[in-house]
């Protein structure tokens, strides 16, 4: 949903919203409001938390070191999205952050990398996820901000899994070969996605999803596609039909 017309500035704060609440920008949104966008007293924004909703707010002071932000009244009520999960095998620096940023823009709940046998890139910053999860919502009107889970290995994660939540994995050696048609088949509620490592899941880890009665095998037709290709054609494909979309 689309900001209403207004200032285009939009920026998340950690604090709690209502009329005449005051928020103390940091110092990157410090610099970022007076230093780049060269903004003074009294010039207004958007503001979100992830909680309750967006704001416009008033700038009530701003110097070199600091910028004080005063909540003026709601604009858009919290709105959430689809209780859709994201697993995912880390990928490298730069793809794990458009893959982040675009998982985000899809309106995920959850992201939780996943480390399988074929995991590349173990290491995963979790601050920079969450700061590319923020700057994707500021960037696209989002209001909710995924929650950023620790990573775990794909064996333990899969143990403690509550199976009234569906998980669909994606697999090019998938039963039914259309994506569609499977997923029309299954009934709306809590799901999750797991993209795996770009080398795929080990014969091992396939046979343990596939055992699983709250599992999903899920083709994504002819072509193999690279990690962050992939989440973004199955979050699609899911929100079409089980999500926000439809």
């Amino acid at each position: 949903m689309p900001s209403p017309p207004g200032p285009s500035i939009r920026l998340f704060v950690n604090s709690d919203l209502e009329a005449g609440t005051i928020h103390e920008c940091d110092a990157n949104q410090t610099n970022y409001l007076a230093a780049v966008l060269r903004l003074d007293a009294g010039a207004e924004l958007l503001v979100f938390n992830g909680r309750n909703g967006e704001w416009l707010a008033r700038i009530a002071e701003v110097g070199r070191r600091n910028c004080r932000l005063e909540a003026l009244k709601q604009v858009r009520v919290q709105a959430d999205g689809p209780d859709l999960d994201y697993l995912f095998a880390p990928l490298k620096r730069s793809r794990l952050d458009y893959m982040v940023q675009k998982a985000t823009e899809m309106g995920v709940s959850r992201l939780q990398p996943v480390l399988t046998q074929r995991t590349q890139a173990e290491r995963v910053n979790l601050d920079r996820m969450r700061a590319n999860t923020i700057e994707a919502a500021e960037q696209c009107g989002l209001l909710r901000i995924p929650q950023v889970a620790e990573p775990g290995k794909l064996d333990k994660i899969l143990a403690a899994w509550d199976p009234a939540r569906r998980l669909v994995y994606c697999d090019e050696a998938a039963d039914l070969a259309s994506p569609l048609q499977l997923l029309t088949r299954m009934q709306p509620g809590p799901i999750a996605v797991l993209v795996g490592p770009e080398g795929g899941f080990t014969v091992g880890e396939r046979d343990e999803l596939r055992r699983l009665p709250f599992v999903t095998a899920l083709s994504l037709g002819p072509r193999i596609m690279r990690a962050d290709t992939a989440a973004v054609a199955v979050l699609a494909l899911v929100n079409a039909v089980l999500g926000d979309w439809r």
